[in-house]
């Protein structure tokens, strides 16, 4: 008996609310609901999709594209942050592994991805470079890849240095391409600046002005940097363990980012630091939380963020407390896809929708034609093993030629 009283009273209220989302009130008389459900896009959504929405001419957009610790996984890449303005310009901080998947979830066309800017030469911060750098010249992008890296202590340890490496590195995969596809986004163009710039300007173009500070992580050539545009001030940390540098070039930031890692006990337990081990890296060579706070506490940013930890369920919870033992503030503890909105008169927070399905965008400018005499050619015994398949291929000639109304032969020629 008392079962179906119970399930009585939920019927009943079951249809209460159907009455009232049905019959719905507007003051003293009775509204009847739409016949058919309204149409149209929410104007205040709580997530973000990327492709779907513009930017106001005064406001700034920073999607967390990495921020998890030196080694990727599914949740999390390696550092990584876009920073997108209302003029248009878009601009990379730090490309670390794993990231790229998520910058080609942005939906943004790869011409308009030029600018790479990464603190120092860790992969994490900057593994990701060679698939996007020649990942994207089947992407779409058709302009020279800008990247912009400190020096080190010497010029071996710069970054001139590590790109002119990684170009012979990928010659095997420069010979695939080149000739083949149009290569014009094969190209790199390299800005080294003196790492221990202070405040120096290393980019000023279109309004926006890049500075570059010093920062303390592994060796000498170590940067953060801090991005001014129509009265926003962005500022990246890197890795760098707190230092005066960040403390007084950070000062009326709208947004700071710096890494917070994990405490060393949690790199113990988690992590299989040894205790030792735990301390020197989470405290000497990286920002605890509390060392964050403390931090924080003295920029007084309107809104710091934290990063470069595994943030799930059991860990955010313990960097979260612990960080607020030396800082009150408006704190953001990032995981990759949360977005940030800033304007003048508001800092909006949200996550983004990840899609899965991604393929490349549009290219903004007419493609080149591939220039057949570029190509590496085959060995004799190479192409001795071709099985050339003529009654297969031709076809797939013939299609596209009907299509485009072109007249190609099969055959690099």
């Amino acid at each position: 008996m008392k079962k179906s009283g119970t399930i009585l009273a939920v019927l009943v209220v079951a249809g209460a609310i159907a009455v009232g989302y049905l019959v719905g009130r507007s003051g003293d008389s009775q509204v009847v609901a739409q016949d058919v459900s309204p149409t149209g896009t929410v104007e205040d959504r709580d997530v973000y999709y990327p492709g779907t929405e513009a930017l106001a001419p005064d406001e700034m957009r920073v999607v967390a594209l990495g921020t998890g610790m030196p080694s990727p996984r599914p949740k999390q890449a390696a550092a990584c942050f876009l920073v997108e303005l209302g003029n248009g310009d878009k601009f990379i901080f730090d490309i670390g592994a794993g990231c790229h998947e998520r910058l080609a979830a942005q939906k943004i066309p790869y011409d308009f991805l030029d600018k790479v800017f990464f603190g120092h030469l860790h992969v994490d911060h900057m593994g990701d470079l060679p698939t996007f750098w020649l990942g994207g010249t089947t992407m779409n992008r058709l302009v020279p890849l800008r990247v912009f890296g400190p020096s080190g202590g010497t010029p071996e340890l710069g970054t001139a240095h590590a790109m002119d490496l990684m170009e012979q590195m990928y010659a095997w995969d420069i010979g695939t391409r080149s000739g083949v596809i149009d290569f014009r986004g094969g190209q790199l163009e390299i800005n080294e600046f003196p790492f221990d710039g202070v405040n120096e300007v290393i980019y000023d173009e279109n309004g926006v002005v890049i500075r570059s500070i010093p920062a303390v992580h592994g060796l000498d050539g170590a940067v953060s940097f801090v991005l001014e545009w129509n009265g926003l001030k962005f500022v990246y940390g890197s890795d760098t363990v707190p230092n005066k540098w960040y403390a007084e070039f950070a000062q009326g930031a709208d947004i700071a980012i710096h890494e917070c890692f994990l405490p060393p006990p949690l790199l113990v337990t988690k992590q299989g630091f040894a205790p030792l081990e735990a301390l020197t890296v989470g405290t000497q060579g990286h920002t605890a939380p509390e060392q964050f706070g403390k931090l924080m506490s003295m920029v007084e940013p309107r809104l710091a963020v934290g990063y470069h930890f595994f943030n799930d369920f059991d860990t955010e919870p313990e960097v979260r407390k612990r960080v607020r033992k030396t800082y009150d503030g408006p704190l953001s503890l990032a995981t990759d896809y949360m977005v940030w909105n800033v304007t003048k008169d508001d800092i909006k927070v949200r996550m983004s929708v990840i899609d899965e399905e991604i393929w490349p965008s549009p290219p903004i400018k007419e493609k080149i034609a591939p220039d057949f005499t570029g190509v590496v050619p085959f060995s004799e015994f190479t192409l001795s093993g071709v099985l050339a398949f003529p009654e297969v291929v031709g076809p797939l000639y013939d299609e596209i030629n009907e299509i485009y109304g072109t007249d190609y032969a099969p055959g690099l020629n």
